[in-house]
């Protein structure tokens, strides 16, 4: 694990304690107390490699029961700047990250952000401090990725002294592609959030559990070495076939619960097309829109071209009866955003979210309720006020995807890449290079149309539409079409909705319920986040940057 100050100090252990009493669902080794004796066997290695859910997502060292866990918690953060969802609870400043530097209501009237430091930015640099350990929010998806990262490493480090039986190849070259791919995924996520990152592979984990170095890359490079990762892992999946030794050996890193609907055991073919989705999304979510070129807008559709299929399965999570990994009740933003009435949930409905449906939209129908309006704590400004709020187990309108379900095992969380996802990039794309022509515009809402159809959204065929309704078109579906799936805050930042006003950002045409009550339906919203973080502090007080590396600080100051 690249984190010192942490490394052992994770509450994994207990957590993977109470794992061992249902070993019927869910077998995993602590990755941060391996053991070279147990791990060494196909049982251990196997049980090792299921360890990357719990190490990157399940539990850290740090939870409040509102943040700690991944999915609920650091995405919480990205959902919260992509204007999805709205926090009132102090927990890590959440209610202050996610607020706004300025809102302008219909009547001219601005609220500035009533937070200490009042703007995002200058709260980031107030707090980003070792001493605030826990309530620093820019150590959570770090250290995640960096535990998963920590145990990719020890799987490969021990990979090669394990004896498999039968098809033994086959065997050690499933264990060794998921170890890539999630080394990947790791990387993919540090890339993508901060400004600098450690690519830390270094195998001699069972002697040195805390093995890291100081050498910073910068965001660029550590997307390359992602998606060179992602390479490594298909390249080796590329060798194999789906016999019953690849099934088998698939089907136990992978929790049995997980295995369900979207979930399963990817065959090969399948698992480099979750691949190639991967690698689309980390080219397309770190480039802003206007920055793009063409050679780059090539790349994603070819990816994409090659990506996720309709009916592949996919990398899922699912909750069980024992809460392993993921809690039915609170373990996903939408979980705890769902509510009987407005303002009910931890998280609140962001009204913006709401407006992007168009009329008649039946996920909007099928998943939100209208009811009493909500006003939070007014020293916490007002753009999470709202007056609808999300409901549990959809309300049963047939063939509507369904945002939350708490029932135990009922909601398909998904951790990586997606059918919807992969095909609206191949939309975009598509479009961004035939420069928005009629032709290239009806290709790509072709494919917006049929996310729609496979969501049940019930929305009449496109007509044809000028450059900038296409663009309206992409962007509401790709807020609506993939909510909840940590993807909000990566196209605010490409499109520039989090840039200050007057550097072309900020979102017009708003509602907003202000602090009287009123619905302005025209106010304008200056985010004035910051784009990339910078590296928490709670791992540069004990690995300070070697020499020569990459800048550890946005250099944004305004």
């Amino acid at each position: 694990m690249t984190i010192r100050n942490i490394k052992t100090s994770f509450s994994i252990l207990a957590v993977l304690y109470a794992f061992m009493a249902c070993k019927s669902q869910l077998d995993i080794n602590d990755p941060n107390q391996p053991s070279p004796g147990s791990s060494a066997t196909e049982s251990g290695i196997l049980s090792l490699g299921q360890g990357v859910y719990a190490s990157g997502f399940y539990d850290m060292k740090y939870y409040d029961g509102v943040i700690g866990r991944f999915w609920s918690g650091a995405v919480g953060f990205h959902e919260q700047m992509g204007d999805v969802i709205g926090m009132e609870a102090a927990n890590e400043y959440m209610n202050q990250l996610g607020c706004p530097d300025k809102v302008i209501l219909d009547d001219g009237t601005v609220v500035l952000s009533p937070g200490f430091p009042p703007k995002q930015l200058a709260l980031i640099r107030a707090i980003n401090n070792n001493g605030e350990a826990g309530n620093n929010p820019l150590i959570y998806e770090w250290a995640y990725m960096y535990q998963m990262n920590k145990t990719c490493n020890y799987v490969l480090s021990v990979l090669d002294q394990v004896n498999f039986s039968g098809d033994a190849a086959t065997k050690k070259a499933v264990v060794r592609a998921w170890a890539y791919w999630w080394k990947g995924y790791a990387y993919s996520r540090i890339g993508s959030m901060y400004y600098a990152g450690i690519v830390n592979d270094d195998l001699n984990v069972a002697e040195e559990p805390t093995a890291t170095n100081g050498n910073y890359l910068s965001k660029e490079a550590m997307i390359a070495a992602a998606n060179a990762r992602l390479d490594t892992a298909a390249a080796i999946l590329g060798t194999l076939s789906a016999n019953a030794d690849y099934t088998a050996t698939l089907g136990k890193l992978i929790p049995s619960f997980f295995q369900v609907g979207k979930g399963g055991a990817l065959t090969p073919d399948a698992w480099i097309r979750n691949i190639n989705t991967l690698k689309a999304r980390n080219l397309l979510v770190n480039t802003t829109v206007e920055a793009m070129p063409a050679s780059r807008w090539d790349s994603i559709l070819t990816l994409a071209n090659n990506g996720i299929r309709r009916n592949d399965l996919v990398f899922t999570g699912r909750s069980d009866q024992l809460g392993d990994l993921i809690a039915a009740a609170n373990g996903t933003v939408a979980a705890r955003a769902t509510s009987s009435s407005p303002g009910g949930g931890g998280y609140k409905i962001s009204e913006r979210l709401v407006q992007d449906y168009k009329p008649g939209d039946q996920r909007l129908a099928n998943n939100f309720v209208e009811g009493t309006t909500w006003i939070g704590n007014t020293d916490r400004g007002n753009s999470f006020n709202t007056k609808h709020a999300l409901v549990d187990g959809g309300k049963g309108l047939a063939g509507v995807i369904v945002y939350s379900n708490r029932d135990v095992g009922a909601t398909e969380l998904y951790l990586a890449g997606t059918w919807e996802e992969n095909e609206l990039m191949k939309a975009e794309a598509a479009m961004y290079l035939g420069n928005f022509s009629p032709a290239s515009i009806l290709t790509g809402m072709a494919l917006i149309d049929e996310v729609r159809s496979y969501q049940g959204a019930g929305l009449p065929p496109t007509v044809a539409l000028t450059a900038a309704e296409a663009k309206e078109e992409l962007r509401r579906e790709r807020r609506v079409g993939l909510v909840f799936r940590a993807l909000s805050f990566y196209d605010a930042r490409r499109w520039k909705v989090i840039d200050p006003v007057a550097q072309g950002g900020g979102r017009s045409g708003c509602v907003v319920i202000d602090n009287a009550g009123n619905i302005n339906t025209n106010a304008t919203i200056e985010y004035g986040f910051l784009d990339y973080w910078d590296v928490p502090d709670n791992e540069l007080a004990s690995n300070p940057p070697a020499a020569g590396s990459a800048a550890v600080m946005n250099p944004r100051t305004e």
